[in-house]
């Protein structure tokens, strides 16, 4: 067993009350940014229907994206000497994002639960973005970035639904 370090290593450029509100920012995030890649999975794994081939290696791409910007979130909350938690006991225990049918779907209805998950997650990413103004505007950019990712990810889904 590791033994854990009594203070973090790492200090932080911000103020105490602006790390802790970042803080809460990412850890929120970053579970829900990682529990979308795990969503994705299991839509891909798991859609059926003529529209499967496409889908499924869209799905991909949101799940190659949600990856990416789960890291550069944990990286972020790294850097300002918050640590970040990506276990799946916290991400289940945190993630605003509801729960993904198990089993075969067909791709319409995989196409309106991801389409509803992202709908969610860009809503809770603008709240983010808001709160992070004043507190660290680096952050805020990263979210930026990752809210229109997300943004153009959900039209991307929701165009299939028309």
């Amino acid at each position: 067993m590791t033994s854990t370090l009594p203070k973090s290593p790492i200090t932080s450029p911000l103020g105490k009350a602006e790390q802790k509100a970042v803080g809460v920012v990412l850890a929120d995030a970053l579970s829900d940014l990682i529990d979308l890649s795990l969503i994705g999975k299991q839509a891909h794994w798991n859609v059926v229907g003529k529209n499967f081939r496409e889908l499924h290696l869209q799905l991909d791409e949101l799940v190659g994206s949600a990856r990416e910007f789960s890291d550069s979130v944990a990286e972020r909350a790294a850097a300002l000497g918050i640590s970040p938690d990506g276990r799946a006991a916290t991400v289940a225990a945190t993630s605003a994002l509801p729960e993904f049918p198990a089993g075969y779907l067909a791709d319409h209805d995989v196409v309106e639960a991801i389409t509803d998950r992202l709908d969610l997650l860009v809503r809770r990413m603008r709240e983010r973005v808001e709160a992070t103004d004043t507190a660290d505007p680096v952050t805020q950019d990263l979210l930026i970035g990752i809210t229109a990712e997300l943004e153009k990810q959900r039209w991307m889904f929701q165009a299939q639904l028309a």
